[in-house]
C-alpha cells in the first residue's frame, strides 16, 4: 500500500472516531458573563428559524431590528502568526532603532498579514521578565534598545501601538508572555535594573547563562499574576498566551535537575506529600488555573491560550515518540484542556504529516480527543522546512487537515512571520490557496453568547455605483464589520475593520455588460468574542 493511500485511511479513521465521540462531550462550564447588557430589539440566536426576507427600498433606514436572523456563509477561522522579540528573532530587527523605525517596521509586518488575510497576532510582549510596554513592574526590555530600562526615546508605548495598529486593520492582538523565564542568554548582561538582581529571591541561574523564576515559590507565581493582571486591565488586548517554557528544557541546564532542592525541602517540613515531579507538576497546575479564574474575573472576553510542547507524553497515542513534557517541562498540559483551565489551546505540532514517530494528524487527533470541554483547538504549525516546495505543500496539507478533523473551530497558528517574508511563493500560495477568502475568529460562546447591535444601514446609488453606509457610533466596541452582498443569486461578503463606516460597490458586477446587477446589501457588525448581529438586508433596484 502506498504512504499516500495509507495516509488517507488514517485520516479518515481519525475523523470518523472523531465524530463518533462529539455526542459524549459534557456540557462547557461557563465563567460568569462580561457586564453588558442585550439589547432589546436582538433575541438569541436560532440557527433553525426560517429566514424573513424584508425587502426595503434603496436609503431606508433599517435601525428596527427583526427577531435574529442569520447571516448568509461566513468563513470562521483562526489564522495567527507568532511575532518574536526575543533574540529580536521577528521584530524590531535589531535592538537600538528609532522610534520610527521601529513604528515602520511593526506596520509592515501588521500590512502583510492583513493582505494575506490574517486575522489574528501573537506578540511577545515579555521576553524575559521585562517589558515591552510602559510598567511599574518589569523594566523596559533590553531587545528594544540593547539596554534593560531605557525607554524609547522619542517616548511611545510599544504594546498599545501594536494593538491599536492590528485593531485599525481588523486583526485581534494577543499578548505573548514567558511566564517564568527571567533573563534570555541573547540578553545582554545582568544588570542592576533586571528583575534577576531587583528579585534573587526567587531566582535561578541556570548552566546555559539564562535566568529562571522559581515556579514554585509563592513570591514567583504572584509577580507572573501582578503581571498578567497588569496588561488585562490597563491593555485592550484580545488574548494573553503563555509558551512551552514552564520549567525550562533539561538542555537549558546540560542536562541536571533543576536547582530547586531547597523550595523542595522546604515544602517537605510544612507537611507536604507529593513526589518532587507531582509537586513541580501542582505548582504549574495551580499557576495555570489562577491566571485563568484571574483573568475571567477582571475581563471574561480576554482569551488566554497556552501553546505547549506538541507531545503530551511518549505512547499517548502508542504510535508517538519524543519528548516527555509531562516529566521534562512538568507542564501537564492534557489536564489544563480537560479542565477548561484556557480558551484555546495550541500545541506545537512542528512536525510533519508524513513523520510516523510525531505524525501531525495523529497528534491533532489525540489532541482533539482530549479536549472536552469543547475548547478553540488552534494547533501550532511550522511553516519553515528548509524551501518553498516544501513548505508550500506541507503547510497548506496542515491547515486543510485542521479544517477537516477539527471542523466545530477552525484554525492555526503559525511559527513564526519570518518563513512568510522569507519565502514568496508561500506566502502567494496561502492568499490564493486556503487563505483566499477572508475569515473571522471563532466565537468563544463560553465566554460571551449576547449579540451585538445590527448598524443602522443605508444606500446611495451615484450612477453606476452604490454607497453603503452605517452608523459608526451607535454599536459601541466593535471589532468588525461584515458587508454582505448579492449579484445575482450568489451572495458574498467583505470583512472590514472597526474605523470603517461604508463601502461602494459597482451596480453591475460585469458593467459593461451590465449582466449580474447587485440585488441586496446588509451589513453584520462583530463584537470582541466574535458575537455577529442579527443580518438585515436592503434590496437594490436594478437600473
Amino acid at each position: 500500500m502506498s504512504l499516500k493511500i495509507k495516509s488517507i485511511l488514517v485520516l479518515l479513521l481519525c475523523t470518523v472516531a472523531l465524530n463518533s465521540c462529539k455526542s459524549t462531550k459534557p456540557a462547557v462550564s461557563k465563567p460568569s458573563a462580561p457586564k453588558k447588557e442585550l439589547p432589546q430589539a436582538v433575541e438569541k440566536p436560532n440557527p433553525s428559524s426560517p429566514e424573513i426576507i424584508k425587502e426595503i427600498e434603496a436609503g431606508e433606514d433599517t435601525s428596527t431590528a427583526q427577531p435574529f436572523k442569520p447571516s448568509p456563509y461566513l468563513m470562521r477561522e483562526f489564522r495567527a502568526a507568532w511575532i518574536a522579540t526575543v533574540a529580536n528573532i521577528n521584530w524590531p530587527s535589531k535592538s537600538g532603532l528609532s522610534t520610527q523605525q521601529q513604528q515602520d517596521e511593526a506596520i509592515k509586518l501588521l500590512d502583510f498579514l492583513k493582505d494575506h488575510n490574517y486575522n489574528a497576532v501573537i506578540f511577545q510582549a515579555r521576553p524575559q521578565a521585562d517589558a515591552l510596554y510602559q510598567s511599574e513592574l518589569e523594566p523596559w526590555s533590553f531587545f528594544l534598545s540593547g539596554e534593560v530600562g531605557k525607554a524609547p526615546n522619542p517616548y511611545y508605548d510599544p504594546l498599545n501601538f501594536w494593538i491599536e495598529a492590528a485593531h485599525d486593520r481588523g486583526m485581534e492582538l494577543h499578548v505573548w508572555l514567558n511566564p517564568y523565564r527571567a533573563h534570555h542568554s541573547t540578553g545582554g548582561a545582568v544588570s542592576p535594573k533586571s528583575m534577576v538582581k531587583k528579585h534573587p529571591e526567587f531566582m535561578v541561574g541556570l548552566k546555559n547563562g539564562m535566568w529562571w523564576m522559581d515556579p514554585s515559590k509563592q513570591a514567583t507565581q504572584d509577580h507572573s499574576s501582578a503581571v498578567v493582571m497588569d496588561l488585562v486591565k490597563r491593555y485592550d488586548i484580545d488574548g494573553i498566551h503563555f509558551d512551552d517554557y514552564f520549567y525550562p528544557y533539561a538542555s537549558y541546564n546540560k542536562g541536571q535537575d533543576f536547582p530547586d532542592s531547597e523550595s523542595y525541602q522546604a515544602y517537605l517540613k510544612t507537611g507536604g506529600k507529593l513526589t518532587k515531579p507531582d509537586w513541580r507538576r501542582d505548582e504549574v497546575n495551580g499557576f495555570v488555573e489562577r491566571i485563568y479564574n484571574e483573568i475571567k474575573a477582571e475581563k471574561p472576553e480576554v482569551k488566554f491560550g497556552i501553546s505547549p510542547f506538541g507531545i503530551w507524553r511518549p505512547g499517548y497515542p502508542k504510535s508517538i515518540s519524543g519528548m516527555d513534557q509531562y516529566n521534562e517541562l512538568y507542564a501537564d498540559a492534557k489536564l489544563w484542556l480537560n479542565k477548561g483551565w484556557i480558551d484555546y489551546f495550541t500545541p506545537q505540532l512542528y512536525w510533519k504529516i508524513n513523520q510516523t514517530a510525531q505524525s501531525f494528524p495523529v497528534l491533532l487527533g489525540w489532541w482533539e480527543g482530549e479536549n472536552s470541554q469543547d475548547r478553540h483547538l488552534w494547533p501550532g504549525i511550522n511553516i519553515d522546512f528548509g524551501g518553498d516546495a516544501a513548505n508550500v505543500d506541507e503547510t497548506i496539507n496542515q491547515i486543510m487537515l485542521t479544517r477537516g478533523m477539527v471542523s466545530e473551530s477552525k484554525g492555526t497558528v503559525h511559527w513564526s512571520i519570518s518563513p512568510l517574508l522569507k519565502y514568496p511563493n508561500l506566502a502567494k500560495a496561502l492568499v490564493d490557496g486556503p487563505y483566499k477568502k477572508q475569515a473571522l475568529v471563532p466565537a468563544s460562546p463560553w465566554l460571551d453568547e449576547v449579540l451585538p447591535e445590527a448598524p443602522s444601514i443605508s444606500t446611495k446609488i451615484e450612477g453606476n455605483s452604490v454607497k453603503v453606509s452605517w452608523d459608526h457610533q451607535q454599536i459601541g466596541d466593535v471589532s468588525n464589520w461584515v458587508v454582505f452582498y448579492k449579484y445575482g443569486n450568489n451572495w458574498d461578503y467583505k470583512i472590514l475593520d472597526r474605523t470603517k463606516n461604508s463601502i461602494e460597490f459597482s451596480h453591475y458586477l460585469k458593467e459593461k455588460e451590465k449582466k449580474d446587477p447587485l440585488t441586496f446589501i446588509g451589513v453584520t457588525s462583530v463584537d470582541k468574542t466574535g458575537n455577529q448581529s442579527t443580518f438585515n438586508e436592503i434590496k437594490i433596484d436594478a437600473k
